[in-house]
């Protein structure tokens, strides 16, 4: 019997989700466009995780514009720490103010 089914979409590596959002901190005020960097079992998952972890840093909204894989371990910062943040566990955000 195969405990493990033979899946070409199983990947070997945590699965880190890159989401490009735009955040607003108060009603009506410019938003803020960020960069958040998580580790999710799929991209439901990811969405709920970047909503959640925005909530928690005070953000009232948020635009969720792209969803997407990390297919390669970033080599500039601050993407290559906020990678390491995440297969910790974290849910990184960049700010770019």
């Amino acid at each position: 019997m195969i405990s493990t089914p033979d899946n070409d979409n199983a990947s070997e590596n945590p699965m880190v989700f890159i989401i490009i959002a735009k955040a607003y901190e108060e009603a009506g005020s410019e938003g803020i466009d960020l960069h958040i960097l998580l580790c999710a079992p799929d991209d439901d998952s990811a969405v709920r995780g970047a909503l959640n972890a925005l909530s928690e840093e005070g953000f009232l909204e948020a635009d969720l514009d792209q969803i997407g894989m990390v297919t390669e371990v970033p080599v500039d910062e601050p993407h290559a720490s906020a990678y390491q943040g995440a297969l910790e566990g974290e849910v990184a955000i960049i700010r770019f103010d």
